[in-house]
């Protein structure tokens, strides 16, 4: 995967719970749990910063008046 590096230390609980659930989701690698685990993150995070901006609040609004005129 090529991308930026970084290196990330965590508590021992964290890390055992993250082993824990890559396992139950048969997730080999925890540093791999831990990537989609942040790409999780930032996508929310990011619905949410958009969700607050008007002029993307006003394109889904758009959208969604677009939908309503097809039906």
């Amino acid at each position: 995967m090529a991308g930026k590096r970084i290196q990330l230390e965590l508590p021992d609980e964290l890390f055992a719970q993250l082993e824990l659930v890559a396992s139950a989701l048969g997730i080999p690698d925890p540093a791999e749990a831990a990537v989609i685990g942040v790409a999780e993150w930032v996508s929310r995070c990011k619905s949410e910063i958009d969700n607050h901006d008007p002029e993307q609040r006003y394109f889904i609004n758009e959208a969604l008046d677009e939908l309503d005129k097809k039906k």
